[in-house]
């Protein structure tokens, strides 16, 4: 079976202000199913760039991504999107939730984007919040949660449509200590009692050692890998 994620040297350029900018530079990566890796890096490092094109979220300039066996180098805007609802779970260090739109609701919307019927939605995402430990907070506002309720329900909102991938980028950068711990913990239980794939974006030394494997981004290149490979 081949690796989840797969990258042959990819690259990517911006333009900012007229001068070009090479955030990727021949990136080569292998995730395996099953894995929780960590990808350190400064800012500037090319962090945010790599979570975009394995989110699906931008295309590189060059090179080759094959996503759960499937390249989707040179994919249409449709197609990328439809793989990236049936693939990926986001989870955004900023919750990324519905401001006017209950707990329940937010947890709702990836399946209504994959043409999931209300019942069987609302049965889904309330199983999931449940599994959160947010049952009696369903119907509750993002503005009337805290900021690690709000970060469950972005993971219930992520993992709803069962992907194999989740890509979570610097989930813990808003929360307190205690919090952070207790959102690292259900990372690590989905990945290890689920077999989730997990992909954490970290500055974050502390987060980055809950994954087996780590990897440094530096000005646009992958250093030596740590942990098993």
């Amino acid at each position: 079976m081949p690796p989840l994620i797969a990258l042959e040297q990819v690259h990517k350029r911006y333009l900012m202000d007229g001068v070009a900018v090479h955030a990727l530079r021949g990136i080569d990566l292998a995730v395996e199913r099953g894995e929780l890796l960590a990808i350190m890096g400064p800012s500037g490092s090319g962090k945010s760039t790599l979570m975009h094109i394995l989110g699906c979220l931008d295309l590189p300039d060059s090179g080759r991504y094959r996503l759960d066996g499937v390249d989707v180098t040179h994919m249409d805007p449709d197609a990328l999107a439809h793989t990236r609802n049936r693939t990926i779970g986001f989870v955004f260090q900023s919750f990324n939730l519905l401001a006017r739109t209950s707990a329940l609701e937010n947890v709702e919307t990836p399946l209504i984007y994959a043409g999931v019927g209300r019942d069987e939605r609302r049965e889904r995402a309330r199983a999931m919040l449940e599994r959160m430990g947010l049952g009696d907070r369903m119907g509750h506002l993002p503005s009337q949660l805290s900021g690690g309720q709000q970060q469950r329900v972005a993971l219930a909102r992520a993992l709803v449509t069962r992907p194999p991938l989740l890509l979570a980028d610097e989930p813990t950068g808003n929360l307190d200590s205690r919090t952070s711990a207790e959102i690292l913990a259900l990372l690590d239980e989905l990945n290890h009692a689920e077999g989730v794939t997990v992909v954490l974006i970290t500055h974050e030394e502390e987060v980055a050692q809950r994954a087996r494997r780590r990897l440094t981004l530096r000005d646009g290149r992958l250093d030596r890998p740590e942990g098993p490979p």
